[in-house]
């Protein structure tokens, strides 16, 4: 039987994605941010603007910021939250400090900026993989969320503004705007590592014909049909809707299919990230 962390992952899956994505992220880090000062918010970002102000050793400003956020998190949001993050607190910056005299992999602002914030995303994006997270500005965000009426994702970009913020204050304007391009690239990275390529689109059908429709698609594009029931707000009459995921690649079919079974069905298309289950991802 082997012991889990969470009900999900075991502990020693766990600490591998912990190890690799924290790695990663500091790579990307001491080889693209830090010698470009890009503050891209987070605990690394406050680490980059106290290097360049104080001359502090990066890992012991992480150190120093995560420790004790940890125990406010343990205090405040209870130890189901906090303890996610006592690995990712504590191996992150060792991997920082392991990293420190590393040559920069580039000077080249752009280059660091885009590349920087893609290395951080693809790392944090593996920590999250294992259901865990490198602590920091995350679990400030969510004692802010706990005892406000802000959204989580309110209470992370408000802390990362007032790093960028400060990020502009300290160096300059342009480094700030850098700053934020790398932020974004480094969402966009984490989104990529969680979903991978595989985007599939979820479609509901409105149709009069739904029955046509529903065998149509089962003929024709092979996929399966969920049926919902329904009524229209306008006529109070019930309307069943029809439900049917496909990947990117037979949505082109799968609407030429409603389109030849009912001319006049009410087609919405919406993007789907993850799906789980039979004909899809297998979720073991």
């Amino acid at each position: 039987m082997v012991t889990r962390f969470n009900g999900y992952v075991p502990i020693w899956q766990q600490l591998v994605y912990i190890i690799v994505g924290s790695a990663i992220v500091a790579l990307a880090y001491n080889g693209f941010l830090l010698p470009n000062y890009i503050a891209a918010g987070g605990v690394s970002g406050i680490s980059t603007i106290t290097e360049f102000l104080f001359n502090l050793e990066p890992a012991y400003v992480i150190w120093s910021v995560n420790i004790p956020v940890l125990i406010l998190a343990f205090l405040l949001l209870g130890r189901a939250s906090a303890f996610r993050s006592v690995a990712g607190s504590l191996v992150l910056p060792f991997f920082v400090y392991l990293t420190r005299n590393m040559q920069p992999i580039s000077e080249e602002v752009i280059l660091a900026t885009i590349f920087g914030g893609i290395g951080v995303g693809i790392g944090l994006g593996i920590v999250y993989l294992g259901d865990a997270s490198t602590g920091g500005t995350s679990l400030i965000a969510q004692m802010i969320y706990k005892y406000s009426n802000l959204s989580l994702g309110s209470s992370l970009a408000v802390i990362d503004g007032l790093i960028v913020l400060t990020a502009i204050v300290v160096f300059d304007v342009e480094l700030g705007l850098f700053a934020l391009i790398s932020l974004f690239m480094t969402s966009k990275s984490i989104d990529f590592v969680q979903t991978g390529f595989n985007r599939t689109k979820a479609t509901l059908i409105v149709s009069g014909k739904h029955r046509d429709v529903q065998q149509a698609i089962y003929e024709k594009v092979d996929r399966g049909v969920t049926r919902i029931s329904a009524q229209g707000g306008f006529t109070e009459q019930d309307r069943p809707v029809l439900m049917c995921v496909v990947n990117q690649t037979e949505i082109a079919k799968l609407k030429r299919t409603i389109r030849e079974a009912d001319a006049e069905a009410f087609v919405i298309v919406m993007d789907s990230t993850e799906v789980l289950g039979r004909g899809f991802y297998q979720n073991n």
